[in-house]
């Protein structure tokens, strides 16, 4: 696992608010209905009181509001639930609602390592996360007859390996990956002959099945399904530009144990806003890269670090019989092609969507996504017109450029879980936390990990109101658990 990096982290800062004026996103801004969502609840009366409060409306937390909503509706959970979710600016404003949309659980990338690493079966839950997360998201979709709705696209994710070390690393991983016993089942090695016949890029390549979608549609359309849930035992209320500046401790009641508190009991927390103060029991920070806000003790390379992405959104001069519709990974550069509705009826655009996840100093523990740098930019627009001669225009301006801000962690996995439970706060007054969750830390890959892991919190919170023990699902890695130690290093791998 090789450093992409080295900088100093000795002083390192907690993450800011998120910005009030962000770079403007593709996926939020292509159209004027892409976010109709995008002030509720910002104006008139702010909920004073709730059992759950949900920080952060991406698709972790839209989908932890998803998840306890089925546990009302399945009657899992039996007592009524209250239930807020507070954004600092628009709805789904961050990391879910600009990034490219890959719902592509991994195959066989990096299992080597993580087989080396944590054993063998540890490894193989990482891709059973991804499978079981791609999978629920696909079934909801279907079963609700969202596919047109979110752009749902079955196409395929092909990684170009653009050199020899690449083309053995993924022979070493698939290697590692059949003598496992994980199924490789429609993964597909193609030659460099192939896919310049296909598709024009002079690489050989690797082809595992999965979805693209457009994820603000997704997450819009789930936060619109659970909060139709209100009224039956459910209440789900939405506050943009409403951020969290502060979380205080109360007086610990009942909630931190099986039942809620009645009306006139003491909360366990005060979350302070410029609106108000909200009381609640329990609290899920599902912020990605802005945890340590906070959470400072988040802050730095044994936490979440912010890293800003770059990316543009450039015209194709071909159709798509010639650039597909499979979603693409090379050279830490990500993008894919896509369908576009601007009007009704449906109208088809071909727009390659060039993701930078480029790591360099001047990207790591910056949180600030209101400008691009200059020189990431070059490099994108440079990307597709080089790697797919005569298919994008060189010289051609995109049609829009943004930045992103991605959470890292030093393992490039998430934490999940308790945050009374995480080494650096034992020995202090873990009471303090005692209720608060956190689902945060993707690394840049949170599409087909973060409503898993939303799924996993709500199965503790059910378990705590229930008075169950919580039992980890086959699926779930264990090094997620905030309860485990992680690695000191940060380290970010191809």
């Amino acid at each position: 696992m090789a450093t992409l990096f080295s900088i100093d982290h000795s002083d390192p800062k907690p993450a800011g608010l998120p910005s009030q004026n962000p770079t403007r996103s593709f996926w939020a801004n292509s159209s004027p209905d892409a976010n109709p969502l995008s002030r509720e609840g910002s104006t008139g009366p702010l909920i004073t009181d709730a059992d759950v409060c949900i920080i952060g409306s991406g698709i972790t937390g839209v989908g932890v509001a998803y998840h306890l909503s089925e546990a009302i509706e399945t009657n899992v959970l039996q007592s009524p639930l209250k239930v807020v979710i507070l954004e600092a600016r628009d709805f789904c404003a961050g990391a879910t609602g600009r990034n490219g949309g890959h719902l592509t659980p991994a195959a066989f990338s990096e299992f080597h390592d993580r087989a080396s690493k944590y054993g063998p079966e540890e490894a193989k839950r990482s891709y059973a996360l991804e499978a079981h997360t791609a999978s629920s998201l696909v079934h909801i979709i279907q079963d609700h007859g969202w596919v047109n709705d979110v752009d749902l696209v079955h196409g395929g994710h092909i990684k170009l390996l653009c050199s020899d070390q690449q083309v053995e690393s993924a022979q070493r991983d698939r290697e590692a990956a059949v003598d496992a016993g994980w199924s490789l089942e429609g993964t597909l090695a193609l030659s460099k002959e192939e896919v310049e016949a296909t598709f024009g890029a002079h690489y050989p390549a690797v082809k595992i099945p999965g979805y693209n979608l457009w994820p603000l549609k997704l997450v819009t359309k789930l936060y619109q399904l659970a909060q139709s849930r209100t009224g039956r035992g459910f209440d789900l209320v939405l506050h943009t530009h409403t951020p969290v500046t502060a979380i205080q401790h109360a007086n610990v009641s009942s909630s931190a144990s099986g039942s809620e508190p009645s009306a006139n009991a003491t909360r366990a927390y005060r979350l302070l806003t410029p609106r108000g103060a909200i009381a609640c029991s329990r609290v899920v920070h599902a912020t990605n890269a802005y945890a340590s806000h906070l959470l400072p003790f988040l802050a730095g390379p044994q936490g979440i670090v912010p890293v800003r992405g770059q990316v543009i959104a450039t015209r194709a001069s071909v159709g798509t019989d010639q650039i597909k519709i499979n979603s693409w990974v090379a050279n830490e550069v990500a993008f894919r092609s896509f369908y576009l509705v601007l009007v009704f009826p449906r109208t088809v655009h071909r727009v390659g969507n060039t993701g930078s996840r480029v790591r360099s100093s001047h990207a790591v523990y910056v949180d600030d996504d209101t400008t691009c740098h200059p020189k990431v930019g070059e490099t994108l627009r440079a990307f597709l017109p080089t790697t797919f001669e005569e298919k994008f225009e060189r010289g051609r301006e995109p049609e829009m450029e943004w930045t992103g801000i991605m959470g890292y962690t030093a393992i490039k996995d998430p934490f999940v879980g308790p945050i009374d439970k995480f080494p650096a706060i034992q020995g202090t007054d873990i009471t303090r936390y005692t209720g608060q969750f956190i689902a945060a830390g993707h690394s840049g890959h949170g599409m087909p990990r973060a409503f898993g892991c939303a799924e996993v919190v709500v199965q503790m919170i059910v378990a705590e109101l229930t008075g169950t023990v919580w039992i980890q699902p086959e699926w779930l890695p264990t090094r997620y658990l905030t309860g485990k130690e992680r690695d000191s290093e940060l380290m970010i791998r191809n």
